[in-house]
């Protein structure tokens, strides 16, 4: 037996996603074959992947055929890959998507902060950015008012859950109202991203405020970012409001990664039946109209608000419960689109 041998039968196996094989995408590491025992490591794209397990069954599939090896073990790594844009990154951060909506209301910020503590749990680097200025609900919901320290002309954020964590909720806490006007949104888009020691994150989650106005353009055009994640709910005039935000995204060449559906049904716990309130199917059919992928139905139930208002959100407070489940896997699917977006995406231009 070879190392050739088996790289030439591991050649087979495709990467789902990417839709290439795994030896010439480089995700074969340290391959070693002693007699017939054989190990290697397999560098995923992301520490969220949703398919590890049918990448490392194929790859024992690939082997189990070849004469001469007996043995196989495989260690399942990964490397988060970083989004490749004209702008200038942030030092240390691979990926920042954005979590946004057409309109307030449809549990943006909810969504935000458990999917950045599900991709957390899954190993990742994490950060989180709240950048609505005139609701900044995040240290509410993460249950902290830390502020941020101060370091020369740099501010190093506070971390919570493991979550590094910046708001202007930090800044000006309680009831102190923030009445700026665009310009001064710009520039707090402009310090939060590059003002922040973030150190090395392998996702920035960015808590949009509602709409398509200055924010949502500052950063845009500040951030080099990977994506966008939409939240709505299922009525009509929610998935409006979203069409509109899908359309200023791509009109700044900036990827969908694809919609959340929230507040999608009610959980009777009496007969355990489901009740769609507020309609059914509405993310499916946006995320058909538009070609983006579904990523997934949040319903509604008590516990998800309870646990924002204590500070303790569901991921972190029932992080076995089968609404955080439904969170994993929206998660997943984010980091999965992300590394389908990385890899799709040219290497920039240097001008």
């Amino acid at each position: 037996m070879t190392e050739e041998k088996v790289l030439a039968a591991l050649s087979t196996v495709t990467d789902p996603d990417l839709h290439r094989d795994l030896v010439s995408l480089g995700m074969i590491k340290d391959l070693k074959v002693n007699g017939s025992k054989v190990s290697f490591s397999v560098e995923l794209t992301t520490t969220a992947c949703p398919l590890k397990a049918k990448i490392e069954n194929d790859c024992r599939q690939a082997l189990a055929d070849l004469p001469g090896v007996d043995e196989v073990k495989i260690n399942m790594t990964a490397r988060t890959t970083a989004a490749k844009t004209n702008k200038e990154p942030i030092k240390g951060v691979s990926n920042i998507f954005a979590v946004s909506s057409g309109k307030g209301g449809v549990g943006k910020s909810t969504v935000a902060v458990n999917l950045a503590l599900a991709l957390q749990r899954t190993g990742a680097k994490v950060g989180l950015m709240d950048s609505d200025a005139y609701g900044p609900n995040i240290p509410i919901m993460l249950g902290s008012t830390t502020q941020p320290i101060i370091k020369g002309d740099m501010l190093i954020p506070p971390e919570v859950f493991g979550l590094k964590m910046m708001s202007v909720g930090l800044i000006a806490p309680g009831d102190t109202p923030v009445v700026w006007r665009g310009p001064m949104l710009h520039s707090l888009v402009q310090q939060f991203l590059r003002n922040v020691i973030w150190g090395e994150l392998d996702y920035l989650v960015v808590d949009m405020p509602p709409g398509t106005g200055d924010a949502q353009l500052s950063l845009s055009h500040l951030a080099p970012l990977a994506g966008a994640v939409m939240v709505t709910t299922p009525q009509l005039v929610a998935q409006a409001d979203v069409k509109r935000a899908i359309m200023m995204f791509r009109k700044v060449e900036v990827p969908v990664l694809g919609v959340v559906e929230n507040m999608s049904y009610f959980l009777c716990p009496d007969n355990n039946k489901r009740y769609a309130i507020f309609g059914s199917g509405g993310g499916e059919v946006l995320a058909r109209e538009y070609e983006i992928p579904f990523l997934g139905r949040i319903p509604i139930d008590a516990r998800i608000a309870e646990s924002g208002d204590k500070g303790k959100p569901i991921i972190a407070a029932q992080p076995d419960s089968p609404i955080a489940e439904e969170f994993m896997k929206a998660a997943e699917l984010v980091a999965q689109q992300i590394s389908i977006a990385n890899a799709n995406r040219p290497l920039p231009v240097i001008s």
